[in-house]
This record gives structure tokens, sequence and C-alpha cells, in this order.
């Protein structure tokens, strides 16, 4: 389980639902089928799908230990 919230490397569209699964120790496709179910009820889910997009930091920009410098 990582600490950071970050997109990974190895991700599909734009690694949000992976970069949570690493986060949260749960496998990146049940994060996924929650994702796609919850888009079945009314709501802002992806309006906050794209501003984790925005905000997740991508791993493939951050240092060899993670570290932003």
């Amino acid at each position: 389980m990582s600490y950071e919230l970050v997109r990974p490397r190895n991700r599909v569209i734009a690694g949000v639902c992976s970069g949570l699964a690493d986060r949260y120790g749960l496998r990146a496709s049940t994060v996924r089928l929650i994702f796609v179910l919850s888009c079945l009820l009314p709501g802002p889910q992806i309006l906050v799908y794209a501003a984790l997009w925005a905000v997740m930091p991508d791993a493939s920009r951050l240092g060899p230990r993670g570290s932003r410098f």
C-alpha cells in the first residue's frame, strides 16, 4: 500500500482508479467497477474524476523515490 496519491505509469485511461487502488490497498479492477457502477447514479462522478486527473501528480514525473525534487 502506497501512502502517496499518484497516478501510476501503468494505467488504462488516466490512472485515477489505479492511483486510488494503490493508495488504499485495493485492486484497480475493483475501483474501476465501483466507478462505473457509480456513474449509473446521479451525481458529479465524471467531474470528480476529471478533478482528480488534474490534481493527482503523474508518477512518471516524480523522482526515483517518489519525491518531486
